[in-house]
């Protein structure tokens, strides 16, 4: 089955520096890069998603600024698509889909920033049209949320949203996991 890696919304906004850091985005860009680096080494189908925004009052992800472009240490090369999006779902008038069946596609696996906002989004799109997805949980992070008057932290935000997701929507793994089930698979 022809897979995919959809790398979701790495991008300088959410790093140190940037308008809206995250939870230890450094730790989920060392598993984004394991997974990036075999689907690089196998030649399979490469998706950078960047998100920027349509809306000129919005504080984040204005166009033409650093904050909207990829994490350098994850540049795409020649052949590996770069879509941008400007709502939630990485499907959204984005023509991923298009692209996926095009290339024969038939499974994803996703990983990126925020968790409970694009990277639930999206992996619920893609399930519900049909694709399979494999989500990298050590390979999302995100930002610890506010309700009801209490500031939920972000790894429980996390914990939360991951349990929500697997199953359903996705089969959540470590990106460990994942690359140790792929080389068992390649060795069978």
């Amino acid at each position: 089955m022809k897979q995919a890696l959809i790398i979701v919304d790495v991008q300088r906004e959410y790093f140190p520096g940037g308008k809206l850091e995250l939870y230890k985005p450094e730790k989920a860009l060392e598993q984004i890069q394991k997974a990036l680096r075999l689907f690089r080494e196998k030649e399979w189908p490469i998706y950078f998603i960047r998100h920027i925004s349509s809306q000129k009052s919005a504080s984040i992800f204005q166009p033409d600024t650093v904050g909207v472009e990829l994490h350098p240490a994850l540049m795409p090369r020649p052949g590996e698509t770069v879509l941008d999006k400007h709502f939630p779902n990485s499907f959204l008038g984005t023509g991923l889909r298009e692209h996926l069946v095009a290339q024969n596609v038939q499974r994803l696996v996703a990983c990126g920033m925020m968790t409970h906002m694009c990277m639930d989004t999206t992996v619920r799109a893609a399930q519900n049209d049909g694709f399979p997805v494999t989500l990298l949980e050590d390979a999302c992070t995100g930002i610890a949320l506010d309700w009801d008057g209490k500031t939920v932290p972000y790894p429980t935000v996390h914990a939360v949203m991951m349990a929500s997701i697997n199953g359903t929507f996705a089969t959540v793994e470590k990106t460990e996991c994942f690359l140790q089930d792929h080389q068992q698979n390649l060795h069978n």
